[in-house]
């Protein structure tokens, strides 16, 4: 975690409060949930294909593929290869809507509407592709999001990841691009991060404050031996 300098005097919008999104700020990981819902809703038929997807975690489980390779594997199996983006956003606003229904934490809506009271612009930074994560952030009254980017060819969704998957040490590096698209230096912004998971740990690293919420037990270890705080939200 970075030490902020002190004689360094910040303005309101340079202080940024950035969160994971699955099980920081919602009670449930996303991804394979929001391709089950499109499924059902595009293609029923592919929900027969759910096997294969437990076979291509087992493979991701064992080292055989990556976690970018893992999710377009899961697109391809449960929405094909090809949707129109029509019919695909219409999907993320229905499962968006499902989510405000219960899918949040109560206590991370609270501690949006506090981190915005203290004047912070609130960003959430996912590993969760850009096709539905934008619908759900905007659930919560947020606008800011970085997110593993989806392919697009025109007015279709390609099963296919653009770039690099928002996860460990790359969420940290999309981040510190976004500051770079944003003309903002990093010394001249105070950081404060909020996760759930382990994996974050080369973006809790870089902030400024790090925060723990409902921890892994790894994450949580880590937590103690650094003295960052704990939060336990239900």
């Amino acid at each position: 975690m970075r030490s902020q300098t002190p004689s360094t005097v910040l303005s309101p919008q340079h202080h940024w409060s950035v969160f994971d999104l699955d099980r920081t700020l919602t009670r449930r990981p996303t991804y394979t949930g929001f391709l089950l819902f499109a499924a059902c809703r595009l293609a029923p038929w592919r929900t027969l294909l759910v096997p294969a997807v437990l076979g291509s975690m087992l493979a991701y489980a064992t080292g055989l593929l990556s976690r970018k390779r893992l999710k377009e594997i899961e697109h391809r199996l449960l929405l094909g290869r090809h949707v129109q983006a029509d019919a695909i956003r219409q999907v993320a606003r229905d499962f968006a809507a499902r989510a405000e229904k219960g899918g949040f934490h109560a206590d991370a809506r609270a501690r949006i509407r506090r981190e915005r009271f203290e004047g912070r612009r609130v960003i959430v930074a996912t590993a969760a592709n850009s096709v539905y994560a934008n619908a759900l952030v905007a659930a919560l009254g947020v606008h800011d999001v970085i997110a593993t980017r989806s392919m697009w060819d025109k007015d279709v969704l390609i099963a296919a990841i653009d770039g690099e998957n928002c996860y460990g040490p790359a969420k940290r590096d999309m981040l510190a691009d976004h500051l770079r698209t944003c003309s903002i230096e990093r010394q001249a912004v105070h950081i404060r991060f909020f996760s759930d998971h382990i994996s974050d740990q080369p973006t809790f690293e870089w902030a400024d404050e790090a925060i723990a919420i409902n921890p892994s037990k790894r994450l949580r270890r880590l937590a103690q031996s650094r003295g960052w705080p704990i939060l336990r939200w239900r």
